[in-house]
């Protein structure tokens, strides 16, 4: 096939009337005597193949008799517009050489229980829907590093192994590290972009985040991704106008960018439309007055579980914020409200249509010795805290920062059922495999 130049099928339409070249894989046939049809997918989308019995040799002719579920080929042909086409193209097939012919493919048309799919995710990852979601959760990733990009935010990667605890104690994965002890992976890599903020004064790091949490609800799995920004001189509510920014830019650029496969999807993309700011702020005291109202029997104090949250958004078009958390519901690190000592200067940032917080920001405390008080509260060793410590003995400053979970915002803007399909590869409590 030398003489036909290899072109995507995300690009046929920039090649109406031109013989091309397409490499991928068998989606689906089927036949109507002497004529044949090939769904073929190479990645950048599928196309429909035509193989008419008069019009090509015996050896193509019998290629479509051949060819199974997912075997490699490459084909020639004509491309054709066409609007009734996915991507509006067709081929008018003139070659089909198959490359391996896949035996027993088993991911069929018919249902799959989500055991079987996860255990053969390898697969899955082909089909559809996950081949979709895993378009925009690419476009979701370069959206937010263009985003900080474009506001002058340095990356600054954290570590993976640490000693810092950033969350619960109790949610550690801890591994032995040579003669030095203990080690956790880690929770947040926040402790060390406080660091980076000081020396440039906005940064983020970006990667995977571990918690051993025993739990088994779609809003948990136990390896997912975190984005945690840091800004020198930002106090809780420029904190807040960041996030809804940064959001809405998101939204955005995947309705802009990946509507065909949120469309693919089934995503009531209406929703999103309307996902723009202002977002809706409520104290902590506003939100559980509204929840008790809705028949909520939360109590002051209390954090939000998953059912409060749903409760909280329904009567929302876009994400909502609730600030000002009691205290003892939330982290050392954060800062102690200037006239009410019980509760803090942070917020959650919650999605709508049931999808529960996918931000959490406040601002940090800055003052040396009210944050070593917090740390003896908490039990938490005092020495793995040192270097953080001298954040606030040498030029300390208001600074404030949120961490967003990458897979629960992937699971809102897709409309997805669990977290685990917003990921290539699920770690759960009960799935290190495959």
């Amino acid at each position: 096939m030398s003489d036909a130049k290899r072109v995507s099928i995300a690009d046929l339409r920039d090649h109406v009337g031109e013989t091309v070249e397409v490499r991928g894989w068998l989606y689906s046939k089927r036949s109507s005597g002497k004529i044949s049809f090939l769904l073929i997918r190479d990645g950048t989308g599928i196309v429909q193949g035509v193989l008419v019995e008069k019009e090509v040799d015996s050896a193509t002719w019998s290629a479509y008799d051949a060819l199974t579920q997912e075997s490699s080929l490459a084909a020639r042909g004509t491309v054709r517009a066409d609007t009734r086409a996915p991507g509006g193209t067709e081929l008018s097939l003139s070659v089909v050489e198959p490359l391996q012919i896949a035996e027993d493919y088993p991911i069929g048309p018919k249902e799959h229980g989500v055991d079987f799919l996860l255990n053969h995710r390898h697969l899955w990852l082909r089909s559809s829907r996950p081949w979709h979601v895993m378009r925009i959760r690419d476009e979701i990733i370069f959206a937010i590093r263009e985003f900080f990009h474009q506001r002058a935010f340095v990356c600054l990667d954290s570590p993976i192994l640490t000693r810092a605890i950033g969350e619960e104690a109790g949610t550690l994965f801890e591994t032995e590290y040579f003669d030095l002890g203990k080690a956790s992976l880690a929770q947040t890599g926040q402790l060390y972009v406080e660091a980076g903020a000081m020396a440039h004064g906005k940064v983020y790091c970006f990667g995977p985040t571990f918690r051993a949490e025993k739990s088994k609800t779609r809003r948990h799995l136990t390896e997912f991704w975190m984005l945690e920004p840091e800004m020198a001189w930002y106090d809780w509510e420029d904190n807040m106008a960041l996030q809804e920014e940064l959001v809405e830019h998101v939204v955005k650029q995947v309705l802009a960018r990946r509507g065909a496969d949120l469309e693919g999807l089934g995503r009531d993309m209406d929703r999103l439309r309307r996902v723009q700011r202002p977002f809706p702020r409520l104290s902590y005291d506003e939100a559980v007055d509204v929840l008790r109202e809705k028949g909520s029997a939360i109590e002051w104090g209390a954090d939000f579980g998953g059912e409060d949250q749903t409760l909280l958004t329904d009567s929302y078009d876009r994400p909502v914020f609730v600030h000002s958390f009691p205290k003892a519901v939330k982290a050392f690190y954060m800062k102690q409200h200037p006239t009410r000592p019980d509760v803090v200067l942070c917020n959650d940032l919650f999605a709508p249509e049931g999808y529960g917080e996918i931000i959490g920001g406040s601002q940090r405390e800055d003052d040396h010795d009210r944050l070593v008080a917090r740390i003896r509260e908490e039990g938490l060793p005092e020495a793995a805290y040192d270097w953080y410590l001298e954040l606030r003995k040498y030029g300390s400053v208001p600074h404030s920062g949120f961490g967003l979970g990458l897979e629960r915002t992937i699971s809102w803007i897709c409309g997805l059922d669990h977290l685990r399909e917003a990921i290539p590869f699920p770690r759960l409590i009960n799935r290190i495999t495959p």
